[in-house]
This record gives C-alpha cells, sequence and structure tokens, in this order.
C-alpha cells in the first residue's frame, strides 16, 4: 500500500500542502475566517449577491414551496416547475434556443464532452483551461491534445490533423490570469474546420458585456458563432449550480447522454428560485457591474503607480504572480494577519513556476479597502 503520510509531507516540504479556512456567515467584503475579521479578496461573488436580501428571500420562498431538497435526478421526479422555469429563463437571456441545468460546472464540463465525443474523436483544449475542462476532455476517450494559451495559430495547425468529430474547449475568462479568450478568432478558426466550440464562461457570464451576458457580448457575437455557452451559478449570481445553452438537438443530446445529468440529484428547487432571483437583479441593476468595473481600474490605477506588476487582466481576477511557492503561501499568511484574505495559488492548479496571489473584486469593496489591500501588498513584496 501506498505510504499516504509520507506524500503528505513531502507536498508540506514543497509548500504545496492545501488546507481549509472556516468561514463563520455570509459571503461577502468583510468576513469572519478562522475566527478573525478580515477583508475577503478571494471570492468569486463578484456582484456580492450571495448575501443579497432579494436572493435569501427568494432562497426562502422556494423552500417553503418546494421543500428542502429535490428528492431525485431530473429524469426521475427532481425536475420542478423552478428548474424549468430557471433554465427559460437562461436560455432567453444568453440567446440561445434551450439551456439546461446541470448540478455542478464540473459536472456540465464532464458530460459536456463525454456526450459529443469519444474513441476516434478529437478534443483540442487551451493549455490553461480550467481542471474541470481538461478532465472532461481525458474522460471522453477521444484524443486529447492542448495548444498554447490563447495561441489560435497553434490550434489552426492542430485542427489541420484532427480525426472524427472535433470539439474545441476553453474557457471565456481564464480563472487563475483573469485575461479573456480571443473568442472571435476561435469561432472563426473552428467554424472553417467544422469543428465544435465550446466556451466556459464561469467567469465572464453576468459581469462581462453591457448586460452581463459574458465573454460573447463583451465581443459582440452572435449565439450562432459558438454553438455550445456554458456558465456556473456560484460565481456573479451567487448560488450554486451551472448550465449549457444551445440548439434544441444538443440540450436533447446531453438529456439522453450526459452521465452526471442522467445520474445526479438536481439541485434544490429553492436554489433555482433563488438563481431566478438573481439574474432579474443582474437584468435590472447595472449599477452593480458598473461598480465592479471602478473598483477593477481603481485597484489597477493605484497598484501601477506604486511600481506593483500586474498581468493584463481587465477582469475582477487580478493575480501578482510571483513564481515561488514558499513566497506565495508567506505572503497570504502575512496578508491574513493584516486582516486580509488572498489566497495563495500553487501548482498544480497553475502552471510551475508562477505561484501567485488570486486577487478578485467585487462591486461592494469599498476604495478604503482597497487602498489597505494594495498598501499591505506593496509593503509585503
Amino acid at each position: 500500500m501506498k505510504d499516504l503520510q509520507k506524500e503528505l509531507d513531502e507536498r508540506k516540504a514543497l509548500h504545496l500542502y492545501r488546507s481549509r479556512r472556516i468561514s463563520d456567515g455570509p459571503q461577502q467584503p468583510e468576513m469572519i475566517i478562522d475566527g478573525k475579521e478580515v477583508i475577503n479578496f478571494c471570492s468569486n461573488d463578484y456582484l456580492c449577491l450571495a448575501n443579497h436580501e432579494t436572493v435569501k428571500q427568494a432562497f426562502i420562498e422556494g423552500i417553503k414551496t418546494y421543500g428542502a431538497g429535490s428528492g431525485a435526478a431530473h429524469l426521475v421526479n427532481g425536475h420542478s416547475k423552478a428548474h424549468h422555469a430557471l433554465e427559460e429563463e437562461l436560455a432567453e437571456f444568453t440567446g440561445y434556443p434551450r439551456a439546461l441545468l446541470f448540478s455542478t460546472g464540473y459536472m456540465a464540463n464532464l458530460g459536456l464532452a463525454q456526450a459529443l465525443v469519444g474513441k476516434g474523436d478529437t478534443v483540442l483544449e487551451d493549455r490553461l483551461n480550467h481542471a474541470s475542462l481538461i478532465d472532461g476532455g481525458l474522460l471522453s476517450g477521444a484524443r486529447f491534445q492542448r495548444y498554447a494559451h490563447n495561441d489560435v495559430a497553434q490550434l489552426k495547425e492542430k485542427l489541420k490533423t484532427a480525426k472524427g468529430e472535433t470539439l474545441v474547449l476553453t474557457d471565456g475568462v481564464f480563472s487563475m490570469d483573469g485575461d479573456i479568450a480571443n473568442i472571435p478568432a476561435l469561432a472563426d478558426t473552428c467554424m472553417q474546420h467544422d469543428a465544435w466550440l465550446m466556451v466556459d464562461d464561469a467567469h465572464g457570464f453576468g459581469v462581462l458585456g453591457e448586460n452581463g451576458r459574458g465573454s460573447l457580448e463583451h465581443f459582440q457575437l452572435p449565439q450562432n458563432a459558438v454553438p455550445i455557452y456554458m456558465a456556473t451559478l456560484g460565481k456573479a449570481l451567487g448560488t450554486s449550480g451551472a448550465f449549457i445553452a444551445g440548439s434544441d438537438a444538443l440540450i436533447e443530446t446531453l438529456i439522453q447522454k450526459a452521465r452526471p445529468y442522467i445520474y445526479t440529484t438536481a439541485i434544490p428547487p429553492a436554489v433555482a428560485e433563488a438563481t431566478r432571483a438573481s439574474l432579474k437583479l443582474i437584468k435590472t441593476k447595472p449599477e452593480l457591474r458598473t461598480q465592479l468595473n471602478e473598483n477593477i481600474h481603481y485597484f489597477r490605477e493605484c497598484a501601477t503607480q506604486l511600481g506593483i506588476e500586474l498581468t493584463n487582466s481587465q477582469t475582477a481576477i487580478q493575480p501578482i504572480i510571483l513564481g515561488n511557492e514558499e513566497l506565495a503561501v508567506a505572503m497570504s499568511n502575512a496578508l491574513f494577519k493584516e486582516g486580509l484574505l488572498v489566497t495563495a495559488i500553487r501548482p498544480p492548479t497553475v502552471p510551475k513556476g508562477t505561484a501567485r496571489l488570486r486577487i478578485t473584486l467585487s462591486a461592494s469593496h469599498s476604495r478604503k479597502q482597497i487602498d489597505k489591500l494594495i498598501e499591505a501588498i506593496n509593503n509585503s513584496i
């Protein structure tokens, strides 16, 4: 038998060991973590809807109507009126004919790849894709290859030798770097080679585009440019779950063939009701996106003035690349002592030599809070 403790000790020695902190209270800029009051700069709750009164009340009313759980998978008796209404509203909001709910984004990505391709087919992925996209491609059984990050020219070369059905998978906003995929070029390239293109817009949906419709709206692309659109509900929308949007034929294929959909209990209907409330807020409260974008601009402007080196990210994800795992952990711990929660991200989540602090901004962060973060980082570097 493998010596598990030895492996764990080795991870600690390499500064790659991960530990959980315990939060006490809702997601918001000010939190209590491990009993300490901190300003939270690592949540994906970009619009601060996870603790919004309207969303919470919708959740409560959903529990009163539907109870705490869904009871079964969607194809048994777990598909409620609330689920169905949310799917229709997500389809309308994104501009696709249909949308299909999944319990998690990870399940959506596994199910999509497995349902569309298999042995004899090809999956091509951006090298910096989220782990769920990578695992989806690997587990599909198709020939799996990666192209250099945002390198459409290299993707074109790989498409020339692709076999069978070809599926190209990419993040819309890359979760660790915060940059946006070149979706217009990807769409043109995939169309030229008769390849499926799927965009995982987990970190773009709700925050990018004039109306918060995500990466496609950011680039002013029509829906037919990207035949498969996926986004999660636990980030900008503040709840839980995910969906895939596409044609009627695509959604029916996923219902019939996507194993993580078929064999998983549906998310609680109350979560669907809360998400419907979040979606309405995204439609009717553009000032939330305006405030988020103002905070992003303010952070970058102040950091640049102090000589803090940033990436080219224009999104809420603002990494500071440190390179060294030990330094990343030490800085994260030092910031925590100052009352600032910023996560150290290390391999294998990011490539070796690119350990970093992953800062995420929200619509509810104040200028004073951002100033405190920048000052603490400047003093630590």
